[in-house]
């Protein structure tokens, strides 16, 4: 089976994060973040963003995710979402679990993003003593479908929950093609986000996403959260120097530009060689086919692996190690189908 475009996840870690992971292997070092490696990992998020902040290291996303979440919102309250969010569809209640009963309030908008009349809907709705209330959004860039939020469509998100006092996620596990497609990292503090998840293991880096804080208030005993939830690396170098090594090599970005332009190369070729159509528009590494089950099935049976997503279209990721002779093989064996 071919898992070139099953996920972004099947793909290795990309050399300079690799190499990163070996120097951070080099002789002895403090433990627990103290490190040197740690901090210099942090201080390139810092300098990409703009912004002070304080920002820890975790194992994964879904925890980042959750544990960001259960700073934002008390248990009898609740998170806005878009309702394919990974935080919605991915996560097995972890927010919930975190946030000791946080809830979730799934927001519809084409291609991942939240629709602001929904939003707006929403944040008309009466609180009454017989629901949670919503007391945070949770925003994704890039979205679950590949769509990339310009700044003036997260600031029409973002300025009506911070009116109210709400706080502000955001889960940018692809936050790497988003910047590819054109957005600005220093948006981000700008408009207001309080939690920021910079995502590594997309990104070619191992197993790494970087919990970054803001709202500094949100950190006091963050480290004893963070420990309690199991997400403070011993060897915290060893989780650092792939991030670093993406980061000073700039290949945190080259591979996420890498990856968009593949998945161009993908949707193009299914546009023009294929009947099929595109179920979303392509601005980030993610291709949405839309095609009878008949026909994924045969190009399952073909050795490709790829999933139908939750809209029923079928779902191809491209990454930092996304070939173009793969596209190519890829495209032949969509239009062969019929």
């Amino acid at each position: 089976m071919r898992y070139d475009f099953g996920s972004d996840n099947t793909a290795g870690m990309a050399p300079s994060a690799v190499e990163g992971l070996a120097r951070a292997n080099a002789g002895y070092a403090r433990s627990y973040g103290s490190d040197e490696i740690t901090a210099r990992a942090a201080d390139q998020i810092r300098q990409r963003l703009d912004a002070d902040a304080e920002i820890r290291f975790v194992f994964s996303g879904t925890a980042a995710n959750a544990i960001a979440l259960s700073m934002l919102a008390f248990p009898f309250e609740a998170v806005l979402a878009h309702n394919a969010a990974h935080v919605c569809t991915d996560e097995t209640g972890a927010p919930g679990f975190f946030g000791q009963g946080v809830g979730l309030i799934g927001l519809p908008g084409f291609s991942g993003r939240i629709d602001p009349l929904a939003l707006k809907a929403q944040l008309a709705e009466p609180e009454v003593g017989h629901r949670q209330p919503p007391a945070a959004l949770s925003l994704t860039q890039a979205t679950e479908y590949g769509a990339v939020y310009t700044e003036e469509e997260l600031r029409h998100l973002i300025e009506p929950v911070k009116a109210r006092g709400y706080g502000v996620h955001m889960d940018g596990a692809r936050l790497a093609n988003a910047v590819a497609a054109g957005f600005d990292l220093k948006d981000i503090p700008r408009l207001g986000v309080d939690v920021l998840v910079f995502g590594g293991a997309k990104a070619g880096a191992n197993c790494v996403e970087a919990l970054v804080l803001f709202d500094k208030s949100l950190a006091r005993r963050l480290d004893n959260r963070l420990k309690q939830a199991g997400q403070v690396a011993s060897k915290a170098r060893l989780l650092a120097g792939p991030m670093l090594g993406l980061l000073e090599s700039g290949d945190w970005e080259s591979g996420g530009a890498h990856a968009n332009l593949m998945a161009k190369r993908l949707a193009a070729g299914v546009a023009t060689r294929s009947p099929y159509v595109l179920a979303h528009p392509v601005e980030a590494n993610t291709v949405f086919v839309r095609m009878p089950a008949e026909a994924h099935q045969r190009l399952n049976a073909l050795g490709w692996a790829c999933y139908q997503f939750d809209d029923g279209s079928v779902r191809f990721v491209c990454s930092w190690a996304t070939q173009a002779e793969a596209v190519d093989e890829l495209i032949e064996a969509i239009a062969g189908l019929n």
